[in-house]
C-alpha cells in the first residue's frame, strides 16, 4: 500500500472498552495488532471505566453515555440522540479512512447519519456479534437499511452468514472467525498447578468453570440449575465463577447467582473472582477441567475460544454459533436435557484418559481456527480490498 500516512481505522462502540465482554476485548485485538505503518486504529466508546486512554497503545476517544439508560424507554432515546452528536461530531474532527462498527446500537446510531447521506464519501463495514434472528423487529429494519450503504458485513460464523443471506441482505458477507487476546497466545504447561495453588484449589480437584459478563443471553439464572443437578448426582466438584458487572441491576444478579451456587455446594467448594482484567482471566483458564457455557443466545461465544486456549474441556448449550465453535456433539447439550450435560460431566470425572483427550481436542481446534493472527490478517486483507474499491491505495 502506498500513502503517506497510515489509513485511518474508526471502530465505533456503545461501551467502554476496558469493560470485559466479547466485543469489547475483539475491538481491542484489532486495534492493537493493525495499529502501526500501515493503520492507524481508533476506539470510539463511552467514558472508560477504570483505565486511561493512555494506557492503550492505540487512540482511544470517549463520549459521555448513560450506563443505565435501559431504567426507562426516555433514558434510552435520550441516550441515543445524545450518542448520535457525539458520533457526528468525533467522525467529522477524526477523518478517518474507514469507519468499522462493533456493534449493533452503534451501527443503528451510525446509521441516521449514513440514511441521511451524512460522511457518504468514507466506506464502512460492520461486524455482527449477534445473530440476524435475535434482533428486535424495528432494530433489525435500521440494521437492513443501514447495511445498504455498507461496504461488507462481517459475521463471526457462517452459521450467522447463512441467517443474514435468509433476510434478503444486499451486503457483501465476509465470514472472520472471532479470535482472543494476545494474553492468550502462550500456554504455560507449568501453570495449571501453580494457579490452583495460588487460589487454593488441590491438583486433584475436579472444577467447573463459569465466566462472563452480566447479560440476558448468558442466562446465568441456568448455572446454578447446572451444578445443582451434578451436586444431585453425586458428582464431587468445585466451582471457579466470574462474573463481569456495568450497570447497578447487574449487582444483584451477581448475589444470586452467587448465593444460589454456595448454597448447593458449600462456599468452600466456589471461588468466586469479579471484573478480572484480560491478564486475570488468562490465569482464571488454568482453573477449570471443565468450562461451561449456558447462553441461550450466543453468536460465536468468545469465553470458550479463552478457555480452548488454556485446554479446557468446553461444554456448551447448542445454540447459535456455539454449536459450530465447539465442533462435536458429544459437548453440546439443551436445557431441556439436563441429564446429557450431568452425564458428560461424569464422563470426564471419571475418566482422566477421556478429560486429557478432550483438553486436547479442544487446544488444537484453538491452533487450527482461532488464533489471533489469523484473524488479523483477515481484517488486513479485508480492508485493503475496500480501500482499493474506493481508489484510495
Amino acid at each position: 500500500m502506498k500513502n503517506d500516512r497510515p489509513f485511518k481505522i474508526l471502530y465505533l462502540m456503545e461501551f467502554p472498552i476496558d469493560l470485559a465482554g466479547g466485543g469489547q476485548m475483539s475491538t481491542q485485538t484489532l486495534c492493537e495488532g493493525l495499529n502501526g505503518e500501515e493503520f492507524e486504529t481508533v476506539a470510539v466508546c463511552p467514558r472508560l471505566l477504570k483505565k486511561h486512554a493512555s494506557d492503550y497503545p492505540f487512540g482511544i476517544v470517549t463520549y459521555r453515555s448513560d450506563e443505565n439508560r435501559e431504567k426507562s424507554s426516555f433514558l434510552r432515546i435520550l441516550n441515543f440522540v445524545k450518542r448520535i452528536g457525539s458520533f457526528y461530531r468525533i467522525i467529522r474532527r477524526q477523518k478517518p479512512d474507514i469507519i468499522h462498527v462493533s456493534m449493533s446500537e452503534s451501527l443503528i446510531t451510525f446509521g441516521f447519519l449514513r440514511c441521511l447521506g451524512i460522511f457518504h464519501r468514507i466506506p464502512f463495514v460492520y461486524t455482527d456479534r449477534g445473530l440476524a434472528y435475535g434482533y428486535r423487529k424495528h432494530s433489525r429494519k435500521c440494521i437492513l437499511a443501514t447495511l445498504r450503504h455498507a461496504d461488507r458485513l462481517i459475521t463471526t460464523t457462517h452459521f450467522n452468514e447463512d441467517l443474514w443471506l435468509k433476510t434478503g441482505v444486499k451486503t457483501d458477507v465476509t465470514v472472520i472467525h472471532n479470535t482472543i487476546g494476545r494474553v492468550f497466545a502462550h500456554y504455560d504447561p507449568t501453570a495449571h498447578a501453580r494457579i490452583r495453588e495460588k487460589y487454593g484449589i488441590g491438583g486433584s480437584d475436579f472444577v467447573i468453570g463459569f465466566a462472563g459478563r452480566i447479560s440476558e443471553e448468558k442466562d446465568w439464572d441456568f448455572a446454578p440449575v447446572l451444578t445443582g443437578a451434578l451436586h444431585d448426582a453425586g458428582i464431587p466438584f468445585k466451582v471457579a465463577l466470574v462474573i463481569s458487572v456495568y450497570e447497578e441491576q447487574d449487582e444483584a444478579i451477581t448475589a444470586r447467582i452467587r448465593g444460589a451456587t454456595a448454597d448447593q455446594i458449600g462456599e468452600e467448594n466456589l471461588l468466586y473472582l469479579q471484573d478480572l482484567t484480560q491478564d486475570e482471566m488468562a490465569d482464571y483458564y488454568y482453573l477449570p477441567d471443565v468450562f461451561v457455557m449456558t447462553s441461550m443466545f450466543e453468536s460465536f461465544g468468545k469465553a470458550a475460544v479463552e478457555a480452548m486456549s488454556r485446554k479446557c474441556a468446553v461444554l456448551s448449550t447448542s445454540v447459535g454459533g456455539l454449536t459450530e465453535v465447539i465442533g462435536k456433539s458429544e459437548d453440546l447439550y439443551t436445557k431441556d436435557d439436563v441429564a446429557r450435560f450431568v452425564n458428560r460431566v461424569k464422563q470426564l470425572r471419571e475418566s482422566p484418559d477421556l478429560l486429557q483427550e478432550e483438553r486436547e481436542y479442544f487446544y488444537r481446534r484453538y491452533l487450527d481456527n482461532f488464533t489471533l493472527e489469523t484473524h488479523l490478517n483477515r481484517h488486513r486483507e479485508l480492508y485493503r480490498e475496500i480501500l482499493t474499491k474506493h481508489r484510495m491505495i
